[in-house]
């Protein structure tokens, strides 16, 4: 009788660790705050297709020429299966904001010069980042 009762006890305390652990790492994910001070969004598109492909096209200013964190950003921006999501970084040149459309060269080409790195989210979810804007 105490050996089950010490089980019970031990199983109790197992669950409980687990759920504040489960609990703990849930609530303490990095958001959009890891990206604060290295850029400023300029524009952003996204299709009117709910049931085919979406179509997310960003253009931001980045303050920060970090590779490493820009494709972090990239990955964090939503993605939909069959999608493609295109991240535009720009130099800090750029202070208005651009029209963008859904297709290439998705803005006005004078703004080419001014591409620092391009994000590409694909449709199977494989992705693509390029130094400058893809040729």
């Amino acid at each position: 009788m105490k050996s089950s009762k010490l089980i019970f006890y031990l199983l109790t305390l197992l669950v409980l660790v687990l759920v504040f652990w489960i609990g703990m790492e849930s609530l303490t994910q990095p958001g959009l705050e890891q990206f604060e001070g290295k850029y400023t969004p300029i524009s952003n598109y996204r299709n009117e297709n709910n049931t085919g492909p979406v179509v997310r096209i960003i253009a931001v200013k980045a303050l920060d020429t970090d590779q490493e964190w820009m494709k972090a950003f990239g990955d964090f921006q939503p993605h939909t299966k069959y999608g493609r999501t295109m991240v535009f970084f720009f130099s800090e040149e750029i202070d208005q904001e651009i029209s963008l459309s859904p297709t290439p060269p998705y803005f006005s080409s004078g703004y080419i010069p001014y591409v620092i790195a391009t994000y590409e989210k694909g449709p199977m979810g494989d992705v693509k980042f390029i130094d400058g804007y893809p040729e």
